[in-house]
């Protein structure tokens, strides 16, 4: 049956609360995935930029003795030429680990504000993001 209107405004709130938690957990996690598979391309394209003379042209002294111009400009290039294969990579790690936690199913329903007796999908499902339930093995899912 409906619930009240300030119950069902309340439930929402709840619900609402809850999947922008789960969702900010989603962010954090592909965040800190990316970070770590994009750190080699970080690096190689800040010390890039940092040598290149018309850049920024720093004083350290391996901007002076090791890299010239033309090295400069080679890390550069080498920088954006490995982010794309690595942000591939990162992006089936964070679809992986999503998967194998079932973090999309941690996502409530609307419903659940709206209704009574509406029980938690994750409650009907075996546990917390249904962390419990049996993970069907005929699924296969090539990323």
């Amino acid at each position: 049956e409906p619930r009240s209107a300030w119950c069902c405004l309340a439930w929402t709130l709840v619900v609402v609360t809850m999947n922008s938690l789960v969702f900010f957990m989603n962010l954090l996690l592909m965040f800190v995935i990316f970070t770590v598979m994009l750190l080699p391309t970080i690096v190689v394209v800040y010390f890039g930029f940092q040598c290149h003379s018309r850049v920024l042209h720093s004083a350290a002294r391996y901007c002076k003795s090791i890299l010239d111009d033309n090295s400069s400009s080679a890390l550069i290039i080498l920088g954006f030429v490995i982010m794309s294969p690595l942000i591939v990579v990162a992006m089936a790690i964070y679809c992986s680990l999503a998967r194998r936690l079932h973090l999309f199913m941690c996502f409530q329903p609307y419903s659940r504000a709206v209704y009574k007796g509406v029980k938690w999908r994750w409650y009907e499902e075996g546990g917390l993001c249904s962390c419990a339930k049996g993970w069907n093995s005929q699924v296969k899912v090539w990323v």
